[in-house]
């Protein structure tokens, strides 16, 4: 992964594809009736000035459900949490708050873009899009996590926490900054992804505490019901 850019927004190379993570800046991504006032047309707007191609969004479930796309628009509006494409034009979107947007690609040009909630990952999401990515001809594949809450400031129930670390592992507890049981959402991710054979040389992360953030919007923190994008595309 290497650094990239755009006049309006910055973006990374990963492998064979772009991946843009908006922010506060960019405004709400979501799908028009987040805020009240909220147009639309302004979110496609909004969208395009991001990257000028038909997202394919998703109403995100907190499932392991992966849609393949097979060309630029399509798949838009399914029901699923993670899709993959080895078609040019595609731009494959999801939506966050505190979850991880998760962007993966390889060097056959066949890309990846998955929302991770604990509730997901739990479910094999990740997993699932790997599996998928090789299914359509992927073979090394690397991936980036993109802003999501950070463990200091994701208090978490001691039972949830047991389910979690009884799928991921151990590497998922942590503590909060007031020393209260948290998740740790990346480690999650990682551990996931390393049992789809994605091993951490190939995983980055832009460190990026959606909570701590002033320049992100997070539910959990703030309350706020807007949301940001990641998208990948070629």
């Amino acid at each position: 992964m290497r650094p990239g850019g755009a006049a309006l927004l910055p973006q990374l190379v990963l492998s064979s594809a772009s991946v843009a993570f908006t922010g506060r800046a960019a405004g709400d991504m979501g799908h028009g009736a987040a805020v009240a006032g909220t147009a639309v047309a302004d979110v496609a707007e909004r969208r395009r000035g991001v990257v000028d191609l038909p997202w394919t969004w998703l109403r995100q479930v907190h499932g392991a459900s992966v849609v393949r796309v097979a060309g630029p628009g399509h798949q838009a509006g399914a029901v699923a949490d993670a899709a993959v494409t080895a078609g040019a034009g595609c731009a494959l979107a999801v939506l966050t708050a505190d979850c991880a947007p998760v962007a993966l690609a390889s060097a056959e040009g066949v890309i990846g873009m998955a929302h991770a909630g604990w509730r997901g990952l739990v479910a094999g999401v990740l997993e699932a899009t790997v599996s998928e990515m090789r299914a359509l001809g992927a073979t090394e594949i690397e991936a980036v996590i993109g802003p999501c809450i950070r463990p200091g400031c994701y208090e978490f129930g001691i039972d949830d926490l047991d389910v979690v670390a009884g799928r991921m592992g151990a590497a998922v507890r942590a503590t909060t900054t007031a020393g209260r049981p948290a998740l740790d959402l990346p480690a999650a991710v990682r551990a996931a992804l390393a049992a789809a054979g994605v091993g951490p040389a190939a995983v980055a992360d832009v460190g990026v505490c959606t909570a701590c953030s002033a320049d992100h919007f997070s539910w959990r923190a703030r309350r706020e019901p807007q949301r940001q994008a990641a998208v990948i595309w070629r």
